[in-house]
């Protein structure tokens, strides 16, 4: 089955320009089988999908629901969840990698960096947090090998990271806008219906091959390089993980408490 595993929608993401419907409409005259939805720190292009679906349009199409995270020291983070599970704090930015790690596979979920070699400001692997802690990279279920905005240099290195940590290599587009939809793909050997079978084919080796064609690079006005882009997105990012502070720690909170009661009730069970 081929997907486009790193979509935005207009539904989801501020910088999205694609209905869930048209994304889904345009992929299936590609030749696509499905999509994973990665808005940035939301799961509202996936709800438009849902209430979409209800109506049973597009039923032979597969659609994941993923996220986009911006971790406070990582950069961007690819996270799927299984089906039954629903995070809060999964749609409140700011957490640390390493804290995110655990709760996400605290829950069975996977997750992996986006265009890892990227802007430095948004990828894992140019980040100070992933250059102090190299074992970080094993705790990652995944790459994102091949990325559609990335140069091919910078594709280059994510696959030979994924090979060299033997991690299964994904493809995405990272469409926002129309034109890029469908220019990468993932392929995988194993029938997907829903984030379950695909959280159980990337564990299992079932992810058989990734790639694409990277976008022709813009060409910018000399201006720009005067624009501090890194320090300016640090800013943006740390502040509003600072507003999203106390949001945070209720739905961290929330955690602890499912935590606890999961472990009274299994501590009941084996005393039966």
């Amino acid at each position: 089955m081929r997907f486009d595993l790193h979509c935005h929608t207009s539904n989801g993401s501020l910088d999205g320009r694609i209905d869930i419907e048209d994304y889904v409409r345009l992929l299936r005259q590609k030749g696509f089988d499905g999509m994973l939805v990665t808005d940035h720190n939301t799961y509202n292009g996936y709800r438009a999908w849902k209430k979409l679906h209800g109506k049973g349009v597009y039923e032979d199409f597969v659609i994941l629901k993923g996220i986009e995270y911006d971790t406070i020291d990582a950069g961007h983070i690819l996270v799927i969840m299984p089906d039954e599970l629903k995070l809060r704090i999964l749609e409140v930015r700011g957490l640390p990698v390493q804290l995110l790690v655990k709760i996400v596979h605290r829950y069975g979920g996977i997750l992996g960096p986006a265009h890892p070699f990227g802007a430095k400001f948004l990828s894992a692997m140019c980040s100070e947090k992933l250059k102090r802690d190299k074992e970080l990279i094993h705790q990652f279920d995944f790459v994102e090998a091949f990325n559609t905005c990335e140069l091919p240099e910078s594709n280059q290195k994510a696959g030979e990271l994924a090979r060299k940590y033997q991690k299964p290599a994904f493809g995405g587009s990272d469409s926002h806008k129309k034109q890029y939809v469908g220019t990468a793909y993932t392929d995988i050997n194993y029938d997907i219906r829903n984030c379950n079978d695909f959280i159980y084919a990337v564990k299992n080796g079932y992810v058989v091959g990734c790639g694409g064609q990277e976008r022709e690079p813009v060409r910018q006005h000399p201006a720009w390089n005067l624009v501090p882009v890194g320090t300016a997105w640090k800013i943006y990012n740390g502040s509003l993980a600072v507003l999203k502070s106390h949001k945070r720690k209720v739905k961290i909170q929330e955690i602890f408490d499912m935590n606890k009661m999961r472990s009274a009730r299994e501590l009941i069970k084996s005393h039966k």
